[in-house]
């Protein structure tokens, strides 16, 4: 067996030697190709920014390109050395094929064509006078491509002409030229010119021209005004379609709501469409309401072919969420006083019925590890208005995995009953693609249906060797979009009814000894109404080099209830509904993120994060569930979740026996961290989190001394650092953070950063935290 394993050792080592030699399959006579390098030289007015953003393009239009690497790597080429003379038809010879790459060489360089290339490109972005020049450096077997483009001045657009005829298309093309791309003064630019004629065919899109094109505009440029300048003309073509030039109507709208693709023909005869508020609707098994088309159409037949109203209409069409394919078209109509279309809308229903189970797997930072199996069933068309009815069954579990906590060791007794948690429920909700409001029509317009919806759901909490606690949920609210980036939810009614089920003896006594725990297990009656806006703009076609994201929340409760009752816990004026006080609160959060690309690849990214809960009337602090907390993969990746604070607030010996669980009613949060890129699809990250949370009254109410949220809150906070690694594939983020305290609030010096020891294994212990995630934390 040893002289096996040697063997096999020295085959793998001497695999790995032999494909080491990057050069092992470069025919002799010809060098490895590594890549290209361009310098690029210009007058004073060039600027450093330029010129890296110039030497970026250029680089990345020479070809061949180098063979690829990861970590700076060539895998694939080493993969190819290593089965370089397999035969194609052999297994090995396959792997090599499909998994390797054959050696770039510097022969297949041609210096001719990447020079036209570069120069060419220097021209399009108004280098007129550039020059570029090219050769290739060779050292034993490996080469590279050197080139140099020498700018020159770069052209300015001194005037810019519009079309002077008096035809309709050239008035509606002068009537918008104030929002030219093409501005005096700024450099000739080929792209903007592109975006110029896709410009003015979009706006020409609004105006009713639905044959024109971006290809039946031409941009003249006169570069021999002197000065480094340039007239810029933009004329229509001689032999463009007549067709083009002429603004259309909407005429007929034909809508095809089961249109199936296996009976095409039949399925598009007009023999049976009926006419409900304008629109032609051929839907001979009645699946949906004539309604739902007449709400959801943004065209309405006599107005004029808009396309932003063309893009909306089968926008809210896909998001209706019941349609597989949409597909839409227009033909000419007979003209009545004006040229017009006729639009055909083609829907293939997707199956009304579902049913989908999924498993999940969750890693937390407070050491549990857990699964959870859901079962969702849904009704796509419950109603033949696009309803979504829904049922969920879930049930789930979470072990604890050894967490440790810096102040002591955990006894065994006291790890067990820290042990398990199993949890289950259902949920069933309703949603209505439209404003349901009792006597008010809400009419709403762009490319995203509202949505009414109504909830309830019922789970189960069950602390292995605790307590079990079960819930009753409740909602009934609305979602919209003004835009692909903005978000709005409102629930008028919502409402949480906590119930524990029992509590073991074991927990009970530790109640008496420590009276936080009571928090855990108390009745909770939430009765209120929330509020929440978003606005991203990572949903966008393309991140901008400088993007926000902004999330705010507001929830209120039991508001109404405290005004009629008269309230006040600090009297003994306590109320109670259904055998529980209810909540009253006012609770208000905000997240802001700010993204800023530097340079290509790097990306440095900031959060901040304010929370405010006002309890007052009827509670001392807000609910348990609706408490604010700090820590874990998230967060305070330096702490784990729920051990930091409220304020200085520390219980050793609760924390001792205890996972954390430290809430509060205030938070302050920020977060900021740089995101390079490494290699390819892997990044790096270097960040700093800081905050806490806080209790709004004092120490004689809550039990919890330094936890009352002062003006000192600011010397109150905790602070972590730490290093990351990610590996982004677009579909998902692998995340590994490794991430330490630097101050400790509770403490009697906070600042720890001279404790920090990271060679020692005993102070690794409590203080290096690693969160594994998916995702990025923000």
């Amino acid at each position: 067996m040893l002289q096996m394993k040697t063997w096999i050792t020295l085959v793998v080592g001497s695999c790995l030697l032999a494909a080491c030699s990057t050069t092992r399959t470069v025919p002799e006579g010809d060098q490895l190709y590594t890549g290209a390098q361009v310098e690029v030289k210009g007058p004073p007015s060039l600027t450093t920014r330029q010129q890296k953003v110039l030497r970026a393009d250029l680089g990345g239009l020479t070809r061949p390109r180098p063979n690829s690497r990861f970590l700076g790597i060539p895998f694939k080429l080493m993969i190819y050395n290593i089965f370089g003379n397999r035969k194609d038809s052999s297994f090995l010879g396959r792997l090599r094929n499909r998994w390797g790459q054959p050696p770039v060489l510097v022969s297949q360089v041609s210096l001719d064509r990447n020079v036209q290339v570069l120069k060419s490109h220097l021209e399009n972005k108004g280098f007129f006078k550039a020059q570029v020049t090219g050769d290739t450096v060779v050292k034993g077997k490996k080469g590279h491509a050197e080139y140099t483009a020498t700018t020159g001045e770069q052209y300015k657009i001194a005037s810019v002409t519009f079309p002077t005829d008096t035809s309709e298309l050239a008035h509606h093309i002068r009537h918008d030229s104030t929002n030219s791309l093409l501005k005096v003064g700024e450099p000739f630019d080929l792209d903007l010119i592109r975006g110029e004629r896709l410009r003015i065919d979009a706006h020409l899109k609004e105006d009713g021209f639905y044959y024109f094109s971006p290809e039946y505009l031409l941009v003249k440029a006169d570069s021999t005004i002197g000065e480094n300048k340039v007239n810029l003309f933009i004329t229509i073509k001689d032999d463009i379609p007549s067709v083009a030039r002429l603004s259309h109507r909407i005429n007929d709208v034909y809508i095809y709501g089961s249109y199936s693709l296996a009976t095409a023909a039949a399925d598009t005869s007009k023999a049976h469409a009926r006419n409900y508020e304008g629109y032609y609707i051929i839907d001979r098994d009645n699946v949906f309401k004539p309604r739902l088309f007449s709400r959801t159409m943004q065209f309405t037949p006599g107005e004029i072919y808009k396309r932003s109203e063309h893009n909306l209409t089968l926008q809210r069409l896909i998001n209706l969420n019941v349609f597989k394919f949409v597909k839409n078209r227009f033909e000419p109509a007979p003209w009545v006083d004006s040229p017009r279309l006729n639009a055909f809308y083609y829907l293939t229903p997707l199956p009304k019925k579902s049913l989908q189970a999924e498993i999940s797997g969750t890693q937390k930072s407070n050491g549990f590890t857990g699964s959870e199996i859901t079962l969702r069933w849904l009704n796509r068309n419950a109603f033949r208005g696009a309803e979504h009815l829904n049922f969920s069954l879930y049930v789930g579990s979470e072990i604890q995995s050894g967490a440790k906590t810096d102040t002591a060791k955990v006894s065994n007794s006291i790890a067990e009953i820290k042990g398990n948690t199993y949890r289950f429920g259902a949920e069933a909700g309703l949603s209505l693609p439209k404003f349901l409001v009792p006597f008010i029509e809400i009419p709403n317009e762009g490319g995203f249906a509202p949505r009414t919806n109504f909830r309830l759901g019922y789970d189960v909490l069950n602390k292995r060797k605790l307590y079990t606690l079960n819930s009753f949920r409740g909602q009934f609210g609305y979602t919209w979009k003004q835009n692909i980036r903005r978000n709005n939810e409102l629930y008028p009614i919502s409402i949480n009814y906590v119930l524990p089920l029992n509590e073991t003896e074991i927990y009970e006594e530790r109640k008496r000894q420590f009276p936080t725990l009571a928090r855990a297990t108390e009745r909770q009656f939430i009765l209120g109404s929330t509020y929440q806006f978003t606005y991203n703009d990572f949903v966008q076609a393309t991140q901008p080099p400088k993007a926000f994201f902004i999330n705010g929340l507001a929830d209120l409760s039991g508001n109404i209830a405290g005004l009629i009752t008269g309230a006040n816990i600090k009297t003994g004026d306590t109320v109670k509904l259904f055998q529980s006080a209810f909540a009253q609160y006012v609770k208000l959060e905000a997240d802001g993120r700010y993204y800023h690309k530097i340079g290509l690849n790097n990306t440095w990214a900031s959060r901040v994060i304010l929370g405010y809960g006002l309890p007052y009337g009827n509670s001392i602090e807000i609910p348990f569930i609706k408490q604010f907390f700090v820590g874990g993969n998230n967060s305070l990746r330096g702490f784990r979740s729920r051990s930091v604070g409220p304020g200085t607030y520390m219980d050793t010996a609760f924390r001792a026996e205890f996972l954390p669980d430290q809430t509060g009613d205030i938070k302050f949060e920020v977060n900021t961290e740089l995101r390079p890129r490494i290699s390819g699809p892997l990044y790096g990250a270097i960040f700093l989190d800081a905050g806490n949370v806080w209790l709004k009254n004092d120490d004689h109410w809550t039990g919890k001394p330094g936890a009352k949220f002062t003006s000192k809150f600011m010397s109150q906070l905790a602070v972590d650092a730490g290093v990351g690694v990610r590996l982004d594939i677009q579909l998902f983020v692998l995340r590994l953070d490794v991430a330490f305290p630097l101050r400790k609030p509770w403490e009697d010096n906070p600042w720890v950063m001279k404790q920090i020891k990271l060679l020692d294994r005993e102070w690794r212990r409590p203080n290096l935290i690693y969160n594994f995630a998916i995702g990025y934390p923000f």
